[in-house]
């Protein structure tokens, strides 16, 4: 029986599988609701998340909170990751061994919350989890098909903050990819029927040769 992400938390939060384990102040695992349809993927924690111990929760984490609000939503009513879940430091981009030490974690995550809906915020996070090189301002917006569920990129909030903030192209490109994300929610869950069980044969039976052809 698989085990919660409060246990896959306690677990996590004395992780040493990496070097961040030595300069982190604690390990900010992902917050918000844990079986909602709606997962947002950062890149990792910055200097106020190490802090408080909480993705999201400086000025991008208000912006974000902001965007949610615009199509309905809540903070608590989605959840919140990162790529890895301790702060690289001086806020450079993880390392690749540090990232594979952290994917079984996102891994597990993504598998106990069970999300239609995968929000990647960012190009670092979009080409990790899309396995492509190409720029958040190329796939933004799109929908891809992953794992069984929908991938959506957008622009990182703090992207939006750096770069001109609401008046900036990028901030009305960030609506209008929030609101692709809230047409993705809305639209009923389509349950794929069972494909028809093939005709048995009989032990005399002969299959046709053009049937035959289609067992191989």
């Amino acid at each position: 029986m698989s085990r919660t992400l409060q246990e896959a938390a306690a677990e996590a939060a004395g992780c040493t599988k990496c070097p961040l384990a030595e300069t982190r102040t604690q390990v900010v695992y992902g917050v918000g609701d844990p079986h909602s349809d709606l997962l947002f993927i950062g890149e990792g924690p910055g200097f106020h998340e190490d802090k408080q111990g909480e993705p999201f929760v400086g000025a991008a984490g208000q912006l974000l909170n902001r965007m949610l609000g615009e199509i309905g939503y809540r903070r608590e009513d989605v959840y919140i990751a990162n790529i890895v879940n301790c702060r690289p430091p001086g806020n450079r981009d993880p390392r690749p061994d540090e990232i594979e030490a952290c994917t079984p974690w996102l891994t597990e995550q993504i598998a106990l919350i069970d999300p239609r809906i995968v929000v990647t915020l960012g190009n670092f996070a979009t080409r990790f989890i899309l396995d492509t090189k190409a720029s958040i301002s190329r796939v933004r917006g799109q929908r891809f098909a992953w794992n069984g569920r929908t991938v959506i990129p957008t622009f990182h909030p703090a992207a939006i903050l750096h770069g001109g903030g609401e008046r900036s192209s990028a901030f009305k490109g960030l609506q209008a990819d929030f609101a692709e994300i809230k047409v993705a929610l809305d639209e009923p869950v389509v349950v794929p029927e069972a494909a028809p069980a093939a005709p048995t044969v009989g032990a005399n039976e002969q299959v046709p040769d053009s049937e035959q052809l289609g067992l191989f």
